[in-house]
């Protein structure tokens, strides 16, 4: 059994004049995280949801849960001070009904295009593998600067790609590799494969998808805005 795990748990501070975190915002009469959730109670490799909220939004998100017939909801887990804290107490919430080879397929709230398409590709390519994630290739020119005022080194971007989610782990062994890792490792963690892989887990890269975009800033929200009056095919 595959389990999504939501991450709605962040602040959303750089979406400027709003009065929410960004993943609440409303789009096409629903919150940007009902847009993900679906996607995840269509696809029929997911059989329970997890959702990481703060408590002062539960009730925004269950009036979701409930208006989107999203069936396969089981609970709410707290929300860590940064995002690999959230996914630890995510993991620590599907502990009861996950076993060893498991997938917890982790989604941030704030990507509210993601696919059936995807969700399922995830599923396929973490099963091969301890997880996975999509990824997309780097198109510009990448420089390592140490003071952010002058080149100290250069990259190989062909080396080099940008994560998305949702992203699918082993549940034990994604789950141990959190046990062990120091409060100081989780805070400074930016991606969950960052961590899965300085762990010894063996993570598989497929393609990602330029429509699942990460709504960060106030263009981002619009962008959005307007692919769904376009309809599913508009990225």
């Amino acid at each position: 059994m595959n389990a999504a795990l939501i991450l709605a748990g962040g602040k959303g501070e750089r979406l400027i004049g709003r009065d929410k975190p960004k993943q609440f915002v409303e789009v096409g009469g629903e919150p940007l995280i009902a847009h993900g959730l679906r996607s995840f109670e269509a696809c029929a490799e997911i059989a329970r949801i997890v959702v990481v909220a703060e408590d002062r939004w539960r009730g925004l998100i269950s009036k979701c849960v409930e208006r989107n017939g999203i069936s396969k909801f089981v609970r709410f887990a707290d929300a860590g001070a940064a995002r690999q804290e959230s996914v630890f107490s995510g993991l620590l919430a599907m502990e009861d009904f996950m076993r060893a080879d498991d997938l917890a397929v982790v989604h941030d709230a704030a990507r509210p295009a993601v696919t059936e398409r995807l969700i399922r590709a995830c599923v396929a390519e973490a099963a091969r593998r301890d997880g996975a994630t999509p990824v997309l290739p780097v198109r510009e020119t990448i420089y390592r600067s140490e003071d952010g005022r002058g080149v100290s080194g250069l990259l190989d971007r062909d080396e080099l790609f940008v994560g998305q989610t949702p992203e699918a782990y082993k549940f034990e062994k994604y789950l141990a590799a959190h046990r062990e890792a120091t409060r100081e490792e989780l805070a400074r963690t930016r991606g969950g494969s960052e961590i899965a892989f300085r762990f010894g887990m063996d993570i598989g890269l497929f393609p990602g998808d330029e429509a699942n975009f990460k709504i960060t800033a106030r263009a981002d929200l619009e962008r959005f805005e307007r692919s769904l009056e376009r309809g599913p095919e508009a990225e």
